[in-house]
Order: structure tokens, then sequence, then C-alpha cells
């Protein structure tokens, strides 16, 4: 009897220590530690740390992590009693963007700036991209944060849209690798990425509720093929849903986008986010498998934890949120209580960006051998831009630098001599119109960044005597766009008057004079350049190439570098040449509009007539003349290609070729493989970009054989008569191409029998088309 007491008081004195032991979240118990949370748990843990009330005193249940990193994009909650940790969320995608100055405290959190979206696309070098996110990833972890929001993958639908400077391409193919490559190298350093904005969120006008109505075909083609290479190769910790519509349901809210398609079909297994957006339906956007709401609010809470207790929302489907959050977290810095510096090697990346932004430079005009200016002794340097340099565009995607080296400092280092009488001139100006921006009206809304200066007129008989005194001209444009707003039209993807009236006098002058004028294109996005080309004698498109700028785009006017980038996307003859021009904002009559009360308001949906007929696309298949192909871009040697071959495999092919450096200078080749499809069946483009490779760095004379493998699921395109991936039967053309129009070698491929991959047919258009 004794013995049976005693084992009685042991079993109920353990099962006290099993109920006062509080479980701590490891990554081999995230199951039991959901079984653990409350509901106000879990409702904290799908809503972000960035709440008003928020602080260390709300009775232990939120963290002391939400201002560990002053000036970052957002947090997720933490609950010490259970060991959740806050982690911290920054943006991105040119840098880490912090503040870089914090109250009572001597020392500073700069970060580095590299070169935007587009001119590490234009590089087409998917080593240099990854080693780029290596130094970015290593800014993230060693200033405490755990995730980089990017990096940014929309589509250059139109040149139009302001964020395009932080995207890659209009083509989806070159989209998903170089964003699978600036992942890969993110998250080598032990920290996450964001790939946005999830998805065809190509318009910054009414992004917050425009629906934008494509063909399921144009989707899965077109806007979704980018991430799904992203999600497949790479593995990105998070995705982030944007804030826009797409055929109907807000992508937020969206299970056949989020669910259906992300995770069922492509085998995404983190979690997803949402872009800043406030109360929506809290319940939809759970059930649809949207993991985390950000920046968060109370209200959100509360509406998660009402809803479940009404019955609208299944715990069951917020404990499958909870749970990939909980999987995320404990792969985190955060989780591993990283010792972080606060210390990374600025200037170790700040050399990596001078040497990635040469890389992604576009040579568009060089005649004559304009460049490199191997002789040249004195310069005049025109265009208000040259001294007030643009590392980047505005938004959250710019980076708090240091410091932004202009084309004055740069050209300074190279040994040219500068013509002091018109950069005092132009200096005095720029004094000038910063003093006003300063003394006008503070700036609201998503201009974070750098404002672009009006252009300072210039008179002939001051340009007269700049072309005696000096043996180049050199002009530098610049554009400046970003989040929240869309570009215009006049002024801003063409001319102005006065900038075209400053190239004109320039070159009249300088060519009278026999003196050749380079212009300088700084900016991140398509510029009109028909008009005006025939004029200067070189074009270099710099891009907004970080805060080395200067210093990269005088490496490669004097030689010390060589440009190799190639155009990721067509540059037109005219804006109304692209397909989009009849549905984007700023371009069809109709929106904006006026309304009563003096409130503007936009046409809530945008029609994707064009479908798959994007940029290139189009184009090719209409033989419609652009200024600039997609694709296009000289350097300062010559290559020829030879030895082309395509071999078949049991899963598709691999095409090689041999690339030689048949001029006197070093440099880089980009190879473009396009393929055109056999006739009838689908309707498809001329010619479609399958693959690319660049060489390594070739001299004089030296050769190098590519390699490119493409799977039968690679040449596919979606039939939405059968809900199916299709690769058809018949004779494929294969092109080993400089550019979309420049074919070096052509080799067929045959395809005996048909290639299918059943899909869901999800992602309808709401309205016809």
């Amino acid at each position: 009897m004794k013995k049976k007491i005693l084992t009685a008081c042991a079993l109920l004195l353990g099962s006290i220590g099993t109920m006062t032991a509080q479980v701590k979240l490891q990554s081999s118990n995230v199951d039991e530690v959901l079984k653990a949370m409350t509901l106000e748990e879990k409702a904290m843990l799908v809503v972000g740390g960035n709440r008003q009330t928020a602080s260390t005193g709300n009775n232990g249940m939120i963290g002391s992590h939400a201002q560990r990193v002053p000036g970052a994009a957002g947090t997720t909650q933490a609950i010490p009693r259970l060991g959740i940790p806050s982690t911290v969320l920054t943006d991105g995608p040119a840098g880490v963007r912090i503040s870089p100055r914090r109250d009572n405290d001597q020392n500073t959190y700069f970060c580095t700036g590299f070169p935007v979206g587009t001119a590490l696309a234009c590089t087409w070098n998917t080593q240099l991209v990854e080693e780029v996110g290596r130094c970015i990833g290593n800014e993230v972890l060693e200033y405490g944060c755990d995730v980089l929001l990017a990096p940014g993958m929309n589509i250059h639908r139109s040149p139009l849209c302001g964020r395009n400077f932080e995207y890659y391409s209009e083509d989806p193919l070159v989209t998903g690798k170089i964003a699978a490559a600036y992942v890969r190298g993110v998250q080598s350093q032990g920290v996450g990425t964001s790939v946005k904005h999830f998805a065809a969120n190509s318009q910054e006008t009414n992004r917050m509720g425009v629906n934008e109505v494509m063909s399921q075909r144009a989707l899965r083609e077109i806007y979704l093929k980018g991430f799904e290479i992203a999600v497949r190769e790479a593995a990105p910790w998070t995705v982030m849903s944007s804030y826009n519509r797409i055929n109907g349901p807000f992508t937020q809210e969206n299970g056949e986008l989020l669910t259906t398609i992300l995770r069922d079909e492509w085998g995404f297994d983190g979690i997803v986010m949402t872009d800043w957006t406030g109360l929506r339906n809290t319940a939809a956007q759970i059930q649809a498998g949207n993991d985390l709401m950000e920046p968060g609010a109370d209200s959100q809470i509360k509406d998660v934890v009402d809803k479940v207790k009404s019955g609208a929302l299944k715990e069951a489907d917020l404990d499958v949120c909870v749970k990939r959050i909980l999987q995320y977290l404990v792969k985190t810095p955060a989780f591993r209580a990283h010792k972080y510096t606060n210390k990374p090697d600025l200037k170790a990346h700040a050399e990596v960006t001078r040497r990635s932004a040469t890389e992604g430079m576009v040579l568009l005009k060089n005649e004559g051998e304009t460049l490199p200016m191997g002789n040249t002794k004195s310069v005049s340097v025109f265009g208000v831009t040259s001294y007030d340099f643009i590392a980047g565009g505005t938004g959250s995607g710019d980076v708090n630098k240091a410091y932004t080296i202009d084309l004055m400092q740069g050209l300074a280092e190279s040994g040219l001599k500068v013509n002091s009488k018109l950069s005092n001139l132009y200096k005095s100006y720029q004094n000038y119109q910063q003093s006003i921006t300063a003394a006008g009206p503070a700036r609201g809304g998503w201009f974070w960044g750098k404002a672009l200066l009006p252009e300072m007129p210039v008179s002939r008989p001051v340009i007269n005597v700049q072309a005696q005194e000096s043996d180049v001209a050199i002009i530098t444009l610049g554009r400046q766009a970003g989040e929240g707003s869309d570009r215009q039209v006049d002024g801003d993807f063409t001319l102005t008057d006065v900038e075209r009236q400053l190239i004109t006098d320039v070159c009249s002058a300088f060519h009278l004079a026999n003196k050749p004028v380079v212009v300088v294109l700084n900016m991140g996005n398509v510029l009109e350049t028909a008009s005006w080309k025939s004029m200067p004698d070189a074009i270099l498109l710099a891009w907004q190439p970080g805060q080395e700028g200067g210093y990269s785009v005088a490496d490669v006017l004097t030689g010390k570098a060589y440009p190799s980038g190639k155009l990721t996307m067509t540059w037109p003859d005219n804006l109304t040449d692209l397909p989009s021009s009849s549905s984007f904002p700023n371009v069809r009559p109709a929106a904006p509009r006026q309304r009563g009360n003096n409130k503007v308001e936009f046409q809530d949906y945008t029609k994707h007539t064009e479908g798959i007929n994007v940029g290139y696309r189009y184009f090719t298949t209409s033989q419609k003349s652009v200024s600039y192909p997609f694709g296009f871009g000289l350097g300062y040697t010559t290559f020829a290609y030879s030895k082309p071959a395509v071999k078949a495999t049991k899963d598709g092919f691999t095409a090689t070729v041999t690339v030689t450096n048949t001029g006197s200078r070093m440099g880089k080749e980009v190879v473009q493989l396009y393929v055109s499809a056999p006739a009838g069946g689908l309707e498809k483009p001329a010619r479609e970009l399958k693959a690319f490779a660049k060489t390594k760095e070739l001299q004089p004379g030296q050769s190098q054989t590519l390699t490119m493998a493409l799977s039968l699921y690679d040449l596919a395109s979606y039939n939405e008569a059968t809900q199916s991936w299709e690769t058809a039967p018949g004779k494929y053309t294969v092109s080993f191409a400089s550019s979309v129009e420049d074919i070096r070698a052509t080799v067929p491929y045959s395809l005996s029998k048909q290639y299918a991959v059943k899909c869901h047919d999800v992602m309808r258009p709401d309205m016809p088309l």
C-alpha cells in the first residue's frame, strides 16, 4: 500500500512538473511549440511587429528586438515565454536600407549602395550577381537583420513603371536567372530574402487596388515564370505578395496564386508575407496561404482572434501559417543569437560595387572608336547630373550611403583635366537649385533618395569657347524615378527642351572643331533615343551604378575597364510602339481622371491585351523597328562565333558554341540562345530567349566554348485549352545570337513527340480581354 501511494505521488509530481515546464522553440519541436501557443499568440505571430502599442512591457508578450535596427522596414513579433525571437526585415534591393545614424550614438550605420537591378541584370553574369548578393547578405547579417526584402522581380511591361530600376527585364528568363543568383548570394550568408512583388505589380499608379487583367497564358509565361525559376533554383526564404489584384482577387487573398501555383505546383516551402498593407480581409489572407501580414497593426491581431472565435476562420488554417513562421524563425540569425558586429567590410564591398557597375554598363554607340578616350587630355563636362550623380532610385529601394562619387571625382582620379570655367558654372547652379529645394516644402510620401535637379541651359557662346579649349565634350543626362508613382512621357521618357538644345548645340560646336561628344545616361530606366542618337559620337548607358558610380563611369570612359553589358529590355523608337501603351496609366488618356471634390481617381483595372507579346516578343514577331533591340550592347573589341552545335538529351538538348575575341582589346561576350518553334499549334513569338551564357575575360585571339542546357519544360508554352505546359513535336530553330536581332549561327533541333505537364485551371480573367 505504501509503495502504491509513493508511486501515485511521484506521478502527480511528474505531471505538475510537466505542466509548469515551459517549452522553448527549437528546430526539432515546432509542432510542440505550436500546441503550446494560445490563440492570441498565434494571431500575434502572423501579424508584423511594427505596432504602435508594441513595447517591452506588454506582459512579456512582445520582445525587445522591435527597435534593435532603427530604420528597418519591419519585424516579426517575439513571444519570450516560448523562446520565439523577433526578427528584422530590411528593405533592398540595391543594398540594405536602415537608418545611418541613431540617437545618442556617435557611430554610423551606413550601407553600401550597389548598382540598381537593371544594371545588375545587364551584366548577364550570374556569378557576379551572386557575388554582389553575398556582400549585401553580409551587411544584412552584420547589421543585425534577418531578411532582405529583395530582389524585385516584376516585368518591364512599360518603360514608364516608376520602379523598373529595381526590376531586371522585360524577359522572364533573365528575370528568374538573375534573381536566383541574387538570392543564392544573399542567403549564403545565413540570412533570408523576400522575392517581390508577387505578382504582376508592373505599375505604381493605383498599385493598392488596380486589377491586372490578363490571360492565364500571359500570367504564367511572362509574369510568373521568373518567380518560378527563382523559387525552384534558389529556394528563397520568403515571397512577398503584392498590393494589386490579378484577374479579380487581391494577390494577398488569392489561394490559387499563393497555394495552388506557388506551393502545390512549384514546391515553395517558405513563408509568404504581404507587402506593407493595412487591415484587409485577414481571414481571406490566411486561408489563401499568406502567412505574415506586414507591417502589422493591433486591429489585424484582433481581427484574427475575432474571426477564429466566430468561425469565419478555422484555427487549423491559422495553425498552418503559424507553423510555417516557426519553421522560418529557426533558420534566422536572431534565433541563432548571432553576435552581429555593426561593422561590415564597407571598403571591400565598395570595390565590388565599382567593378560590378562597369560590367552592367551598355555601350549604345561608339562611332570612330571614340571610346575609350586613350589620348584625351582635357574634357568639358556638361549636364547637371555630371556634378550631382544619381547612385540609385527613390523609395524603399534607396540605400542610405555614406557617399556618392560623382563623375567629376571619377574623371579627376583618372587624370583628365576638366574645364574649370564650365564646372564652376555648374557648381554654382547646383548650389542654387539645392538651396531652393531645401527652402521649399518637405517631400512626403515615398520620396526617399536623391531628387533630380532641372537641367541648366548653356548659351551657344559658352559652348563655343569650350569647343576650343577641350578635346572632348561629355554630356550626362539624368533621370530619377521610384516607388509610389509612374514616370511621365514628356520630359521624362523624352528629352526636355533644354536637354535637346544642349545636345544639339554641344554636338554642333564640337563637331565644327572636329572634336567628339560623348553622352552618358545616368538613369534606371529607358529613355527615348531615336530622335537624337545620331548627333553624339558615343553613348554610354551607365544606369544608376551605385555609390562608386563616378569612378565606374570614368573607368569605362578611359579604358581602365570595358563595357560588356547588354540590354535586358527593348528601347523603342516611340513609346506608343509598345502594345502596353494602349492601357498603361500614364499613356492612356482616360487615367487619371478628375472627380468631385478635386479627388483624382484612376481606372481600377489594366487590361493586358497584348498577352505574351511583351518587349522583344512583339517587336521581332511584328518586324517593327526599334532604337536599340533587346540584348544589344557594343564593346571595345569584337567577337566571332564558331562550331555551333545542338545535341539531344533525354530531357531536351545541350547547345555549345565557341566564342573568339577577334579584336585588339580584352573583353567579355554574352551569348543569347533563342528558340523558334515549329509552325502550327499555339501562336508563338518569332523567337524566345531560352538560355544565355557569358564568357570569361578573353584576351585578343583567345577563345572559350560555352555550353547551355535546356529541358523540354524550358521549351514549353502554356496551352489554356488543356491547362498544360506543352512542347510541340517538330523542327525547332536554335539561334546563337549577340542580340535578338544579331543572329550569328542557327542549328536545327527536332522533337519526335509532344511533351506536356498538366497544371491546375486557376487564375482565370474576371472580365473579357
